[in-house]
C-alpha cells in the first residue's frame, strides 16, 4: 500500500519510499509519464534494484495518475511537476538522481533548472521535453486544434496505451508555458538519454535534439536498435541500471 502526503496545493499524492542504508549513495526518483502509474515495470524493477544495493528510493503518482487525488483531464504539466516537486522535496534527503521516463523525462528537466533540488544527475528514458507544443504545432491539423478550442479537449490515438490520450486546451496552454527546448537548458551534472530506435510516441529525433540543445559537462546518448517506447526489457532495464551505477561513480570521481 502506498504513503500520502498532501501537497501544497492541497493534493492528495500517492508515493512508496525506500529509506536505504547506504547514505553515501545519492537517491533514485522515478518519474513516470503521461497517465502512467508507479506500478509499471520500470519503477518496480528500480525499487528492487536500489534497496539491493541500500540505495534510497522514490516512486509516486502525479495527480490525476495512479492512486493520487483528482481528475486526469484536470491536469496539465506544471501541476504534475508542482506534485513532483513537493513529493521529492518531502520524501528524500540529500542529491538525487532524477529518471525520467518520457513525459517525466520532460518534468525531470523542469526540476533539474530549479534550484532549490539538490541533483547529483539526470536519466532521460525516451524523454519526452516540450511534446503537447510539438503536437500542437505539428501533429494536430487545423480541424483539430479547432475541436480543442471550440471543445476544450481532443482525443489522440498512441500506439503505448490501449485507449486514446486526452489532450485538454489547458494542457496545450500550460506546456507552451513549461517548455525546455525555447530557452538555455545548463545541467552542471551527469546526463545519460537512453532511447529506442523502434519508439514511435517518442521518435528518437527528439532524443538527439535534446542532446543538441543541453548544456553539461558529461552528457551521453544510447540508442538501442529495435527498442519501443515501453523500454522495458531485461536487457533495457540494466540499461537503466548501469546509467545510476555510471553516474554514481563519476560524482564520485569528480
Amino acid at each position: 500500500m502506498p504513503d500520502f502526503l498532501t501537497s501544497p496545493e492541497n493534493r492528495r499524492l500517492a508515493y512508496n519510499r525506500s529509506r536505504g542504508s547506504d547514505k553515501a549513495l545519492p537517491g533514485v526518483v522515478f518519474l513516470g509519464g503521461f497517465k502512467s502509474d508507479m506500478e509499471g515495470s520500470k519503477a518496480l524493477f528500480l525499487q528492487d534494484w536500489a534497496e539491493k544495493q541500500g540505495r534510497a528510493f522514490l516512486r509516486f503518482d502525479y495527480s490525476g495518475h495512479g492512486s493520487s487525488s483528482g481528475d486526469f483531464e484536470a491536469g496539465c504539466i506544471g501541476d504534475w511537476a508542482a506534485d513532483a516537486r513537493a513529493v521529492i522535496r518531502a520524501e528524500t534527503e540529500g542529491p538525487q538522481i532524477l529518471v525520467g521516463s518520457s513525459m517525466g523525462g520532460w518534468i525531470s528537466l523542469l526540476l533539474a533548472r530549479d534550484a532549490g533540488l539538490e541533483v547529483a544527475g539526470l536519466i532521460g528514458i525516451a524523454a519526452a521535453p516540450d511534446f503537447t507544443v510539438q503536437a500542437w504545432n505539428d501533429e494536430l491539423s487545423e480541424a483539430q486544434r479547432a475541436i480543442v478550442m471550440a471543445e476544450d479537449r481532443i482525443e489522440i490515438p498512441s500506439d503505448y496505451a490501449d485507449q486514446p490520450y486526452i489532450f485538454t486546451r489547458r494542457l496545450f496552454e500550460d506546456g507552451a508555458a513549461q517548455q525546455v527546448l525555447n530557452q538555455p537548458l545548463a545541467l552542471p551534472f551527469p546526463v545519460r538519454l537512453l532511447q529506442g530506435t523502434a519508439d514511435t510516441d517518442v521518435l528518437p529525433e527528439v532524443a538527439l535534439k535534446l542532446l543538441d540543445h543541453i548544456d553539461s559537462p558529461d552528457l551521453r546518448l544510447t540508442l538501442v536498435k529495435g527498442a519501443d517506447h515501453r523500454f522495458s526489457t531485461p536487457d533495457c532495464l540494466a540499461m537503466i541500471a548501469a546509467a545510476i551505477d555510471d553516474i554514481t561513480r563519476r560524482g564520485r570521481n569528480g
